[in-house]
């Protein structure tokens, strides 16, 4: 029978992805300009909140490189001038 651990090994022997510990990922995150502590890392899992993609290997939680790096940049904007203008309406009121 194939378990979690396996899935797990065959990625990493393919050098498709690197799994990261929480810890471990809110440094990558850091590096991509995206700060994230582990503590806020575990609240959006918990949370069911729009947190990166992460596996479990029985109860610990890890990050694939590949995916983390893709939410990341989905989470930053382009440059922006002004605050968009659905957040103006709302000031106005």
């Amino acid at each position: 029978m194939i378990g979690p651990e396996d899935t797990v090994r065959a990625d990493l022997a393919s050098g498709d992805d690197r799994l990261l510990t929480r810890k471990e990922a809110s440094a990558f995150l850091f590096e991509l300009g995206v700060r994230l502590k582990p503590a806020t890392l575990a609240r959006l899992w918990s949370t069911g909140s729009s947190g990166p993609p992460c596996r479990h290997i029985r109860s610990r939680p890890y990050y694939p490189q590949k995916l983390l790096r893709l939410w990341a940049e989905s989470q930053i904007t382009e440059v922006r001038n002004g605050a968009p203008s659905a957040a103006q309406a709302r000031r106005r009121g």
